[in-house]
């Protein structure tokens, strides 16, 4: 409904994206801009960092356009609107991942997708079967990731209603971290979003496999691979945590 509702009017729709993409890209000249003063940033260069800038932005573009409106949880929470979706035979899930499509956010995909093609033609990098397969691997994973991290993000809303900024933190946050090389991190911040919440596996551990770097956490050569893994681990958690929350729901009273 919403999609049809978008392409209603579509010179509106191709002027809101076109607006997503050039917003979005202007992390992106940020990157020129420290570029043009320096030639490498953290000991990477410049088709390196787009390469980890293209990642994660189509990583989380993919999972920011499927269920980037789940940070309205709180909202619906506090204002009762979430009692009309409790009443409909579909998942709450679903409902609220589709409420208010945003078609728009496909200018943050096709940015990542560019500049991830621009970085690829930019690297001299020995393509071997392995690296050739951790590219899409990491897009799909990290996006699943990302993904797991709205859902348990709109859970927690359940008990503190107000949170949709902590969730943003973790969500928009996190894809500004990993557009950097880690090694312009402290080290416990780099174990943070590799052990505690795992972002890392979005993009920082298999894309030093496929840059042919060293893992700065000295993590062995299999965890390199592991992205799928903590995909599962991370969705089935969120999974839980949004069950627990919507068991926990009491509506406004009213």
């Amino acid at each position: 409904m919403w999609v049809r509702s978008t392409m209603a009017y579509r010179a509106s729709f191709l002027m809101m994206a076109a607006g997503n993409f050039a917003a979005t890209a202007l992390d992106f000249v940020a990157i020129l801009i420290m570029f043009s003063h320096v030639r490498t940033l953290g000991g990477f260069s410049l088709p390196e960092v787009a390469f980890l800038y293209g990642t994660t932005s189509t990583s989380f573009g993919l999972a920011d356009l499927l269920l980037g409106n789940m940070d309205k949880v709180g909202r619906r929470v506090r204002d009762g609107t979430l009692d009309t979706l409790l009443v409909r035979p579909v998942p709450v899930l679903a409902q609220v991942a589709a409420d208010r499509f945003a078609l728009r956010r496909l200018g943050r995909i096709s940015q990542g997708v560019l500049l991830l093609g621009w970085s690829l033609v930019r690297l001299d990098i020995h393509w071997t079967p392995v690296r050739l397969l951790l590219v899409p691997l990491m897009l799909v994973s990290g996006a699943a990731i990302f993904g797991a991290v709205f859902v348990a993000g709109a859970a927690f809303q359940f008990k503190a209603d107000d949170a949709a900024e902590v969730q943003n933190a973790f969500t928009y946050g996190g894809t500004t971290l990993l557009q950097y090389p880690p090694t312009l991190f402290a080290t416990d911040l780099v174990r943070g979003v590799t052990f505690v919440v795992p972002i890392a596996f979005v993009n920082w551990v298999p894309a030093l496999r496929v840059l042919g770097r060293e893992n700065p956490l000295g993590l062995p050569p299999w965890a390199d691979f592991a992205s799928p893994l903590v995909a599962v681990v991370c969705c089935a958690l969120a999974g839980l945590a949004w069950r627990a929350g919507l068991r926990s729901y009491r509506s406004t009273g009213s």
